[in-house]
């Protein structure tokens, strides 16, 4: 039995995760038939692979077309991407949901402590709309482990400010997760001045609202809502971790989790920081599913070891994507 658990959230050092990452692709090359087909479609040689960045990554877009599991454990719980119209939802069948919780917890917790220490509000109507987003599943665990004393919230943006303005004096924290319209929404209408609160922008504009530059988008929060920075949660629903951004949109990802750039040209190449490319991320905690994926976001590394996301593709167009959907 594979103790993938266990190395993953226990990781100290740089050749630690490297030496995982190159045991989980073994594992999953085996295992995940999929996967074995678009790495060997690419011709490397696996067997001397000596780091992880050579490891081929699986365009996310398979998430939208097949059922991507490693392994021969039974599915748990499946999430749905929130989608946008008539767009094609990716489906993540996750078989272990308490590997999931464990995983965002501890990342929750790596960046900002104990769970304990905060009253958590949610402003996601777009995925509250949907069934089955991860994100949903997330933070009703969040709230569930913090004081509860939180919540979700629709329509009903009247009675998420009082909440919140419930806790002007109370010494708790509070982070109001929202979607990225929903808070435009809600800046437009409300002027807020609370210094424990943590603006956590998530998502887009979902086809809701014209799409605006980060920068645009987080100095209007800040000034509706009195705070000097936004914070940001870059997750997806094909990935079972978390990156989170304290200011101006630079991400860090937990120890179990990083984000390597491809040439938009080649996508096998990988480009140093300070060049924009695709993103590229590794997970070593979705070991049940696949670690290693291409998303169509656009991003650079920094040399701080942060990323930034700078927009999506157009379109996909990743060398072997297209053969094996076919």
């Amino acid at each position: 039995m594979f103790d993938f658990k266990n190395k993953i959230f226990n990781l100290t050092s740089a050749a630690d995760f490297n030496e995982l990452a190159l045991e989980i692709f073994q594992y999953q090359y085996k295992t995940n038939n999929l996967y074995k087909d678009f790495v060997d479609m690419l011709n490397i040689d696996i067997y001397n692979l000596e780091h992880y960045s050579k490891i081929p990554f699986l365009p996310v877009d398979f998430f939208k077309t097949h059922k991507i599991t490693t392994g021969h454990r039974k599915t748990e719980k499946i999430f749905l991407s929130s989608g946008t119209g008539k767009s094609v939802q990716s489906k993540h069948y996750v078989t272990d949901v308490n590997l999931y919780v464990e995983s965002f917890r501890k990342a929750f917790e790596y960046f900002y402590g104990d769970i304990k220490q905060y009253s958590i509000f949610a402003l996601l109507p777009s995925y509250l709309e949907k069934e089955g987003p991860s994100l949903i599943f997330m933070i009703n665990d969040l709230i569930k482990q913090s004081k509860n004393n939180g919540g979700f919230y629709l329509d009903n943006t009247s009675e998420l400010i009082d909440a919140i303005n419930k806790h002007v004096t109370n010494e708790q924290k509070l982070i109001l997760f929202g979607v990225s319209y929903a808070l435009l929404d809600l800046a437009e209408k409300y002027t807020l001045n609370i210094s424990n609160l943590i603006v956590m922008e998530t998502g887009g504009m979902k086809g809701r609202r014209k799409e605006i530059i980060r920068e645009e988008l987080h100095s209007v929060l800040c000034n509706s809502f009195g705070v000097d920075t936004i914070h940001s949660e870059y997750g997806m629903t094909e990935l079972l971790s978390q990156a989170y951004s304290k200011a101006n949109g630079n991400f860090h990802t937990p120890l179990w989790m990083k984000v390597l750039i491809r040439d938009i040209n080649d996508p096998v190449t990988i480009v140093n920081h300070g060049h924009s490319g695709g993103i590229n991320v590794i997970d070593l905690a979705n070991y049940n599913s696949c670690s290693f994926i291409a998303t169509q976001d656009l991003g650079k590394l920094n040399e701080d070891g942060s990323f930034s996301v700078l927009g999506r593709f157009d379109y996909s167009d990743i060398r072997g994507c297209s053969l094996l959907i076919a």
